[in-house]
């Protein structure tokens, strides 16, 4: 490695330059075309027993907006089978949804679809157990040398808990029923963790104001939200 005749000065004068040298060089090393975050966010409102799953559509490359309306949340209805893979049946379009899971990623959008697949094949290999299948996947996702590269996070939630999976093997469940990832996740958690208290409110109202707060905060989210529903069957404080 080659230093310039100031690098053992500064190192020598203050660590504390170092810092700033070195955080400098690694903002250098990055690419400029380096696709960048959004806001995904998940509300378990028990008084509503209601969880919605919402996230924006913007997709960034450096200080380019590629695209306004990407899709970003998805939900696996019954065994596995994502929503719109096969036809209903006549008269079971509009029937309740059991055993229903909303997913929502953040990252690249070809490894999150990569994580989808692998979370889907362990719900069919653990069918009714989202977090055996969760646990399995981040064990997947930790040990494998091709998934451990994937760059994405996961939120996943059914009618009885609700999980963000990341690629360090962790599976995380939020105390309050609020988890959130994305360059506009601090925004959203703190917005929404602000209203969950307040009388007449569902999930689908408190995950669309603390998005409006966290597209106003956050350049690389905006305000074309698209949200899924469930309705609770379990109160994350009885677990």
């Amino acid at each position: 490695r080659r230093y310039d005749a100031a690098t053992p000065v500064i190192k020598c004068f203050s660590p504390l330059f170092a810092d700033v040298y070195g955080a400098r060089r690694f903002m250098s090393d990055r690419s400029p075309n380096e696709w960048r975050g959004t806001t995904i966010l998940c509300v378990r409102h028990e008084e509503s027993k209601t969880i919605c799953m919402i996230g924006d559509g913007q997709v960034s490359m450096g200080a380019m907006v590629v695209k306004p309306n990407a899709k970003k949340i998805r939900r696996i209805c019954g065994k596995g089978k994502s929503e719109g893979v096969g036809d209903a049946a006549e008269g079971e379009a509009d029937a309740p949804k059991m055993g229903d899971i909303l997913t929502g990623f953040a990252g690249s959008t070809a490894d999150a679809f990569t994580l989808m697949e692998r979370l889907e094949a362990k719900l069919d290999q653990y069918p009714g157990q989202l977090t055996r299948a969760c646990v399995e996947l981040a064990k997947d996702w930790r040990g494998d040398k091709y998934l451990r590269k994937l760059d994405a996070s996961l939120l996943v939630a059914d009618s009885g808990s609700s999980f963000q999976l990341t690629g360090n093997g962790d599976v995380l469940e939020s105390h309050d029923g609020i988890l959130s990832v994305g360059s506009g996740s601090p925004f959203a958690t703190a917005a929404a963790r602000a209203l969950i208290d307040q009388p007449d409110m569902t999930a689908e109202i408190i995950g669309k104001k603390s998005m409006e707060i966290a597209s106003d905060m956050c350049v690389y989210t905006n305000k074309n939200f698209i949200s899924e529903n469930l309705e609770t069957t379990a109160s994350t404080k009885d677990k």
